[in-house]
């Protein structure tokens, strides 16, 4: 139990919480701000790795992701900064991922190769569409030419590049989410994380959503049609879906991602990050303040930390399960017995199983395509009885 979090390996997230603007669909941590001491945020990003190294240490670390807010609005010398100095407070893996999102309005080709220089090699593209109405609807600042500009300049800096896109989007037909995925795949190089738009409460969407002017969004069996098209027309250009939203070329998975997902340890810093760490022996949920401001000041005086709470082997058991059940290669069964203290409830699988919903093989319990496309329904059971 105590060393359970190998089996998911070790990562660093970082949250940069600023944009240029805010998307009407975006319920993350993100502000629009003009003025920004970077020199101030090097400083409580440091002061965050130092704390957050002290109480793991010696551990081999796999991957840094930079996320946001758009990440790539800070500059390269702050990016440096993080990167060099988690590479000296824990031992970097040979192969170690180091992932930058970017918003094509904020790419220059200057700041990507400073980044790279600076250590990142992967970048992950906020593209979410390839129709110039359809950006405009989603708040997007960049339009479909500034896009593949920035594609561009980002394939040439760096060998592994994903871009996101959206569908289900409003106004848009099943033909024309073919047509435009097509059309990613032609770009993509190993690489596509593919989300249904979702409504969520306390966004703008959400808000227009409620008073019943947010028209045109399609109807549950159009946007699983949806859903099915992707998965086989991703699958038919030789990039399967290894979890329900992210598809990639053999060996071009997100590494960072596969951390959660197999319910690895991650240190969560800045505002408003979530981490997973176990430390003698015992796992912690660990938040930190939300508001910039607060989370600057609250690391400046020894911890940027709003919340840590010890989870549970129960708890921990039915993590595991909803997050490792979300990927093709699915949760190993002993693995959760061992963290739960039980064994699955063998009429939820047999009734799971009957329906087409999931399958057993060697040890591991998985989703079937049928299963990805109802999941939360599927953890539910699982989850239950």
């Amino acid at each position: 139990m105590a060393d359970d979090w190998r089996n998911g390996g070790f990562g660093l997230y970082v949250h940069w919480p600023f944009c240029e603007a805010k998307c009407p669909y975006c319920d993350f941590n993100s502000h629009v701000s003009r003025n920004i001491n970077q020199k101030q945020w090097v400083k409580a990003y440091l002061s965050e790795l130092e704390r957050s190294a002290a109480e793991t240490p010696g551990r081999v670390l796999n991957t840094i992701f930079f996320g946001g807010g758009t990440p790539s609005l800070m500059e390269p010398d702050t990016v440096a900064a993080v990167i060099d100095a988690t590479l000296t407070l824990w031992r970097p893996a040979n192969d170690m991922e180091i992932t930058l999102e970017a918003n094509p309005g904020s790419v220059e080709a200057g700041r990507f190769a400073a980044y790279r220089d600076a250590g990142v090699n992967r970048v992950s593209m906020g593209i979410q569409a390839l129709n110039d109405e359809d950006l405009r609807r989603l708040g997007r600042i960049h339009t479909v030419a500034e896009a593949r500009a920035a594609f561009d300049i980002a394939r040439s800096c760096f060998d592994r590049v994903s871009f996101d896109l959206i569908y289900a989007r409003q106004h848009q037909t099943l033909d024309a989410w073919r047509g435009e995925l097509t059309e990613a795949l032609a770009m993509a190089i190993d690489h596509l994380s593919l989300y249904q738009l979702t409504i969520e409460d306390g966004t703008a969407f959400g808000d227009r959503y409620a008073r019943g002017k947010l028209r045109g969004l399609p109807e549950d069996d159009n946007a699983a049609d949806m859903y099915l098209a992707t998965q086989e027309i991703c699958e038919a250009h030789g990039m399967p879906a290894y979890e329900v939203s992210n598809h990639a070329r053999q060996d071009a998975e997100s590494r960072h991602n596969l951390i959660y997902w197999r319910y690895g340890d991650y240190v969560g810093i800045g505002p408003g990050a979530h981490g997973r760490v176990t430390i003698d022996g015992r796992k912690y949920a660990t938040e930190s303040h939300l508001a910039p401001g607060t989370w600057l000041q609250a690391a400046a005086n020894g911890s940027g930390e709003s919340f840590r709470t010890e989870v549970s082997s129960h708890e921990q058991a039915s993590e595991y399960l909803m997050m490792c059940i979300r990927i093709a290669e699915g949760l190993d069964i002993a693995r959760f017995e061992q963290l739960a203290g039980h064994p699955l409830h063998s009429d939820k699988l047999r009734y799971l199983t009957d329906l087409g919903m999931i399958e057993a093989d060697q040890g591991r319990l998985k989703a079937t395509t049928d299963g990805r496309a109802v999941l939360n329904a599927v953890i539910r059971e699982l989850l239950t009885g």
